[in-house]
């Protein structure tokens, strides 16, 4: 969740971009497209090749390199500090920090949603400079750059100097950053807090300062749904959609409309599609819906809706839903297999039912009872019960003869 350093991709000087830098490798075991799982999992501008992200390896479950250790001397050799100077953040030994220069008092630290400006330093444990920005500028809680600079810079004095520690789950994790930062990378930052002010009223933006601002977050939610990390995606996806939808005091041209209007579907999609790798599919359902109200011909809002219900065992309804998808776009050979996996699925649902109703009604298939008669009507009823229902029959009309008699 860095900086880069490279040019942030904002129309400010030293504003975060959308990612930390390069977007880091897809796994290797990335499959194409068209013979993955998914259907174009993420909204990207140029698709020539995309990628099917659907299998990413949960983060959870990757090997974590140990704690890290804060360094055993100081800046230019001195002798190492007390450890009683570490501040450990989070109790857990995974992110921690030290003040190397005070700042100006606790009523100075920046609030979250406020917009910060920072100068950061990033090292790998030898020593080497991975990212350097003299004045890296966030929204601060809005998971803009790497979670460890997320929770300290909360931390820092205005003019503080602090060196934070962070373990890779904090930092770049499990995938890293081509080319410089390795998997599992333990980060050294060096962070000074210049400023910190209330973030720019939305509704006094133009169309096109919120369209930036919504990719921004768009952009941090692909970054990741790429590291698999789906709920802090969906994070991101949600506070871009809240941009688009915010109020306006400024009026917006048809082509500053269209724009917002693609940045919202992108973000409904992306978000869709990580809402079902948590199986949340009402809530998958929902995102999906709210895409074709817009576009009713959209190829991913489709697909992923007959994906949500062919999860919930809804065939008979997912079934058109993907053909009216494969109509659109009859080359796709995801929707293709995924179409002809529901199929099977259906005519096995439809066995499984009909089997079912013939116990019910008293009427096994044949090959449950090979030796009954096969004459044997399905109506017909045992003798036992024609036995029964004239024995109560009989009875009836001769209590009916003596109360008569009596009468």
């Amino acid at each position: 969740m860095a900086a880069s350093g490279e040019e942030p991709r904002s129309s400010s000087p030293g504003r975060a971009g959308p990612g930390p830098g390069p977007e880091p490798p897809l796994p290797a075991d990335t499959a194409q497209l068209d013979t993955g799982e998914d259907f174009e999992v993420l909204e990207e501008e140029e698709e020539e090749e995309e990628q099917d992200l659907s299998e990413p390896p949960p983060l959870e479950d990757v090997g974590r390199p140990p704690a890290p250790r804060p360094p055993e001397q100081g800046r230019g050799g001195e002798a190492a500090e007390d450890p009683q100077e570490w501040l450990d953040v989070l109790g857990s030994g995974l992110l921690r920090k030290r003040t190397l220069v005070p700042g100006q008092g606790v009523d100075t630290r920046p609030r979250k949603g406020q917009e910060v400006t920072i100068r950061l330093k990033a090292t790998l444990e030898d020593g080497s400079v991975v990212e350097e920005n003299p004045a890296l500028t966030f929204t601060l809680g809005d998971c803009d750059v790497l979670q460890a600079l997320d929770l300290c810079v909360q931390l820092l004095e205005m003019g503080e100097t602090a060196l934070i520690v962070s373990d890779a789950k904090y930092g770049y994790g499990a995938q890293g950053r081509s080319p410089n930062v390795p998997p599992n990378a333990t980060l050294t930052l060096e962070v000074e807090l210049l400023a910190a002010r209330d973030a720019p009223d939305l509704e006094l933006l133009s169309g096109k300062e919120k369209t930036e601002l919504a990719n921004r977050k768009r952009e941090r939610g692909n970054f990741f749904y790429q590291q698999a990390d789906y709920v802090l995606a969906i994070n991101s996806y949600d506070i871009a959609l809240k941009i688009i939808s915010s109020s306006s005091k400024v009026d917006f041209s048809p082509e500053e409309e269209a724009e917002l209007l693609e940045v919202k579907v992108k973000c409904l999609n992306n978000l869709a599609a990580s809402q079902l790798k948590l199986d949340h599919y009402e809530a998958a359902l929902k995102s999906c819906n709210l895409v074709l109200e817009h576009q009713p011909g959209n190829i991913k809002a489709l697909f992923r809706k007959g994906k949500v219900l062919a999860q919930q065992g809804e065939y008979r309804e997912a079934i058109p839903i993907l053909k009216a998808a494969l109509k659109l776009e009859p080359s796709n050979k995801t929707i293709h297999a995924e179409l002809s996996k529901l199929v099977k699925k259906h005519a096995d649902q439809k066995n499984v039912e009909t089997e079912m109703y013939r116990k019910m009604l008293g009427n096994p298939s044949a090959t449950g009872a090979p030796g009954k008669c096969k004459d044997k009507l399905p109506w017909s009823i045992p003798w036992k019960w024609l036995f029964g229902a004239t024995a109560i029959a009989l009875g009836g009309v001769a209590l009916s003869v003596v109360i008569a008699a009596r009468n």
